[in-house]
């Protein structure tokens, strides 16, 4: 919205500047006065909106439990004239609506849609994920975090219809920390050198795409534009330092740009086989001929270690989810896909519906300092000013 208003500013004082360096014998002194400085209509809007409680009471009882609201529940939001009261009376029916089991119910729909995966009677592995977030989601002391740290209980099951989530161990001997060692999380996301699964745990949980961390000291190699990574550009593999796969090539694009970082997480998930079983080596393939096997030198030189960003050395699993953990863009990202689900916006990677920082910095902050409680953090959203204005 800034940009915005930056542009519609630009436009308006475009003319007059023109006329000031066009010979036209004005002395270009004139400055116009602050009160006629262009108003940006997005925020006349947006500061015209009114509460609507009994409007934002039926998208809240739509998305958190599945159903319109009563008549007996629109009636007692719609019968006091105070707006105070009618606050009071909205938070409180909020409230009752996350304590039901249909909230659990709505959460693993949420997740399962966020996840990708799931809703497979064959499979009921597939449900595990989502059907931990979902137990975080509505239990009132779940952390947002515990999907990336929690050592053990990661693969429960979850009853539909009682909205009931039943602690379980994931199967296997794979490191546990939340959904990251998820055996079906493995296996929904089996590809080439295990970048697939680096792919869902960076656009999940960071809410960006790749290439990230390209915001480093520009450097020339050869290419048509300098190569800005955050890793050296010799950190990862090339097939000048022994690997099978130029990830170094810059005939086309700079391919280091998301490999920097895709090829110093993959190695982690790297051992989990295609049916997501971890073994003791390096379990997935590669695209040449053949399919053979991944081996840690088609990723980066000796030297080199696993990290989750340049600088943050991550050795394992667990170690990768408590990185994560204390990366501030992942609780901004929580906070931004609830504020997309509450507004009914499609998803934030995949068409950029993304939410500025400006929107949502009072609840991210809110989020870390309560210890990222997830129902907490739902509930502040479906109760914040910006929801039950129209």
């Amino acid at each position: 919205m800034k940009r915005i208003s930056h542009l519609l500013m630009v436009a308006a004082f475009a003319v007059p500047m023109t006329a000031c360096g066009g010979g036209d014998g004005s002395s270009g002194d004139d400055v116009a006065d602050d009160d006629d400085a262009p108003v940006d209509p997005f925020d006349e809007e947006l500061a015209n909106r009114e509460y609507d409680y009994n409007a934002a009471l039926r998208i809240a009882a739509l998305r958190l439990t599945g159903d319109l609201p009563t008549m007996a529940e629109i009636l007692e939001i719609s019968a006091p004239t105070d707006n105070a009261i009618k606050k009071s009376l909205y938070d409180a029916r909020i409230t009752e609506y996350m304590s039901r089991p249909t909230f659990a119910t709505q959460m693993f729909y949420f997740w399962r849609d966020t996840f990708r995966m799931g809703d497979t009677p064959a499979a009921p592995e597939m449900d595990t994920a989502p059907a931990l977030a979902a137990q975080l989601s509505s239990d009132p002391n779940g952390s947002y975090m515990s999907l990336l740290t929690q050592p053990t209980g990661n693969c429960p099951t979850f009853d539909e219809n009682t909205g009931v989530a039943t602690p379980a161990e994931c199967p296997g001997t794979g490191p546990q920390a939340g959904v990251l060692g998820n055996p079906a999380v493995m296996k929904q996301f089996f590809g080439n050198f295990a970048f697939r699964r680096v792919k869902f745990v960076q656009e999940t949980f960071d809410c960006v795409k790749f290439p990230v961390e390209l915001d480093g000291a520009p450097q020339e190699i050869g290419a048509a534009s300098p190569y800005t990574g955050q890793w050296p550009f010799a950190s990862i593999a090339g097939t000048d330092n022994g690997g099978r796969v130029n990830f170094q090539d810059t005939s086309a694009v700079i391919c280091a740009n998301c490999h920097q970082t895709l090829n110093h997480i993959a190695p982690l998930f790297a051992n989990y086989d295609e049916q997501g079983v971890f073994q003791a080596t390096i379990a997935v393939p590669t695209p040449l001929d053949g399919g053979p096997l991944a081996v840690i030198s088609d990723y980066y030189p000796a030297g080199e270690t696993t990290g989750w960003r340049f600088g943050v050395v991550t050795p394992d699993i667990p170690s990768l989810g408590a990185a994560m953990a204390a990366d501030p863009d992942i609780a901004k990202c929580g906070v931004a896909r609830i504020w997309n689900w509450a507004l009914g916006k499609t998803d934030i990677v995949d068409t950029l519906q993304e939410v500025p920082i400006e929107t949502i910095s009072t609840h991210v902050d809110a989020f870390t300092a309560d210890g990222f409680k997830l129902k907490n953090m739902i509930f502040a959203v479906y109760t914040s000013d910006d929801f039950t204005r129209f």
